[in-house]
């Protein structure tokens, strides 16, 4: 596979901060609005110390992103990483694990999330043909957005991030002031099994780093902006995110379970009233909308690249004449999350969708170690991850750690989606091939044109 991007026409228009905004925007979802209680309720006042601990598990997976996305510049994120390493089945794998088994699903998730703060407030929002409305109305405003061009949809982002920011840096800084120190006292250590549950509801709280990458297409001079962006977004989500624990816990103590929907509301309810609880409500639901217009902006570009490669649909490669953006891949994603925003009943996919996440950051891992073996274009320039062998060592090892803690059927699932999988990629390849011999020469009466035609209608619906 290229690393390079001569041939995608896209428009490098992707900064620092940009990029840094977007992983930022990306990873601070809705979770941190409900996260404090949910790990404060499992570690106590140990709480913060899981932030840590976590947080040293996933450096280890953002360097290996970081080297591998100064090395692999093209478009697609994960699934370009992966097929420049290993080819193209583990590459299709890969693309359609991320984008059907995790992007979509969260996606949609966010998307009821939305309604449901906005139900808090409005209640007309907790009727069905109002939040349908709702669905359409964002998703196709999200689309808009993202079809114009990439710089839009990076402007959109920015603004965004730095709105839902201000409340939970007002957190912060206003709430030190209500912390009472005797909460952040602990009597005993929780026990392993507690510790590694936790650890992995956190390590969710910190994924969506990647999907900013999805548009390495479009990122200016991403051998040093990739690298750059992940270390400085990371910093930032980690002191964010132990502050955030830190301030809940001091101010709420063991009240913190009697919260568990909405804890950094009844923060900021303590702080400044009611009026401090509408804004972290309208906050969360700004959150989310900002993570489904990030989503809309990088993964279609996952999409774009698989079709490039063969292994998608062709028409989901075609680029916009005027706005340089792929956007019959973009129309067609966020018409595929409005499906399912609206279809609802979300939680057991949700389940295997965390595992299909893992496995994606495990092959990226993988295909980390795989390339640094392999001679590139313009090595010398790239970003290499410190600590040698050891670095995804750590990950691969945090990753097989956490995914012990999934159940039997959540591990039969991933298992039974990813061998469909691998039956539509061949089944996709042999029609490819089909295709191609009715056109060699000495293939061209009628008939065979016909069935030619036939077969690649049967593609492009595969």
């Amino acid at each position: 596979m290229p690393t390079a991007n001569a041939d995608e026409s896209l428009k490098r228009v992707i900064g620092i901060p940009g990029l840094t905004l977007s992983i930022i925007n990306g990873v601070i979802g809705a979770g941190i609005f409900a996260l404090p209680a949910i790990v404060s309720t499992a570690l106590g006042a140990f709480s913060v110390f899981g932030y840590i601990f976590c947080g040293i598990l996933l450096a280890a997976i953002l360097l290996c992103y970081a080297e591998v996305g100064s090395r692999v510049t093209t478009s697609g994120g994960s699934y370009a990483y992966v097929e420049a390493a290993f080819g193209s089945l583990p590459g299709y794998i890969i693309n359609w694990m991320y984008f059907f088994g995790w992007s979509i699903i969260s996606s949609a998730a966010l998307m009821n999330i939305i309604a449901d703060s906005l139900a808090v407030l409005f209640p007309v929002f907790g009727n069905p043909l109002a939040r349908y409305a709702l669905f359409f109305i964002l998703t196709g405003f999200m689309i808009l957005i993202n079809v114009f061009g990439a710089r839009q949809g990076v402007a959109a982002v920015k603004m965004i991030t730095i709105i839902k920011l201000l409340p939970l840096l007002g957190i912060i800084i206003f709430g030190f002031g209500y912390v009472n120190v005797s909460n952040l006292h602990w009597e005993h250590l929780p026990s392993l099994k507690i510790f590694s549950d936790t650890t992995l509801v956190l390590f969710f709280a910190f994924a969506g780093f990647e999907t900013s990458l999805g548009a390495s297409g479009e990122i200016k001079n991403p051998k040093h902006t990739v690298p750059v962006s992940i270390c400085f977004a990371g910093i930032f989500v980690l002191i964010v995110y132990m502050l955030l624990q830190t301030v809940a816990q001091g101010v709420l103590g063991t009240q913190m379970a009697l919260f568990k929907a909405a804890p950094l509301a009844a923060v900021a309810d303590k702080i400044i009233g009611p009026a401090g609880a509408t804004i972290l409500l309208l906050c969360a639901a700004l959150s989310c909308f900002g993570n489904v217009t990030l989503d809309i902006l990088c993964t279609p570009r996952s999409l774009f690249a698989g079709a490039n490669d063969g292994l998608f649909p062709k028409f989901l490669s075609k680029v916009h004449s005027k706005f340089a953006t792929p956007y019959l891949a973009i129309i067609t994603y966020g018409l595929l999350i409005f499906i399912f925003s609206i279809a609802g009943g979300f939680q057991q996919l949700a389940i295997m969708a965390s595992a299909i996440i893992l496995l994606v950051y495990l092959a990226v891992i993988l295909a980390t170690i795989k390339l640094r073996k392999k001679k590139m274009p313009g090595d010398e320039k790239t970003f290499r991850a410190p600590g040698g062998q050891v670095t995804p060592l750590i990950g691969i090892i945090a990753i097989i750690w956490l995914l012990t803690s999934l159940g039997k059927w959540e591990i039969l699932s991933t298992l039974i989606f990813i061998a469909v999988i691998i039956v539509i990629y061949f089944v996709t390849k042999w029609l490819k091939n089909k295709i191609q011999l009715l056109k060699l020469p000495g293939k061209t009466t009628a008939t065979n044109k016909s069935i030619a035609a036939n077969g690649a209608d049967e593609f492009n619906q595969v």
